[in-house]
């Protein structure tokens, strides 16, 4: 499934790289025609509308690369340059493990290090061993219990400040909540 996904991401890459080229020329033939004569109506607005795909196209790489990277310093107003494409790609190089030495020899490919990997944890840890552990919830003499005062300390609804405090905490031009909305929203509002 992991090949099958990155072979579609770098087939889409490759559409949006094409995609990008053809616009680029549009705009130039139309460049070329606009230094002789007059663009129509029609070749107009096919130059805006080539200048608005590129620029979404753009914006989507520029996205991609900096979600990839995970770098905080693009909000400053950085571009997406070179550097960005170069931070994220080479995280996702320092993560995979293409082969593994061992006693054994070399261990390389990805099936053969999955099943290398599994049997290696499956030994250590060993077969499951039957204890005499309970779930007898009336067994409560080692376990320190919480006091009354504590628990309604525990079960006390929470105050505006507290959650004030909580949302002010939290970093900005991250994944939203469950609700669809970031933590700017409600630090903004």
């Amino acid at each position: 499934m992991r090949q099958h996904f990155t072979r579609w991401a770098k087939h889409t890459n490759g559409i949006y790289k094409k995609e990008k080229q053809w616009l680029c020329t549009i705009i130039d033939d139309l460049d070329k025609i606009v230094e002789t004569h007059t663009l129509s109506q029609q070749g107009i607005e096919l130059k805006n509308q080539s200048n608005e795909k590129v620029a979404r196209l753009l914006r989507e790489e520029e996205i991609k690369y900096y979600q990839r990277s995970k770098a905080d310093f693009t909000l400053m107003g950085d571009s997406n340059t070179r550097y960005f494409q170069l931070v994220a790609n080479g995280r996702h190089r320092k993560k995979c493990m293409y082969s593994l030495q061992q006693e054994e020899g070399r261990i390389e490919g990805q099936e053969e290090l999955k099943k290398y990997i599994t049997n290696y944890y499956k030994s250590l840890f060993g077969a499951t061993i039957d204890g005499n552990f309970t779930l007898d919830e009336s067994q409560t003499e080692d376990i320190p219990q919480v006091t009354a005062e504590e628990n309604d300390i525990l079960t006390a609804p929470f105050s505006e400040e507290e959650v004030r405090v909580a949302v002010f905490q939290m970093e900005h031009n991250k994944a939203p909540g469950p609700d669809g909305f970031p933590a700017e929203f409600y630090q903004n509002f």
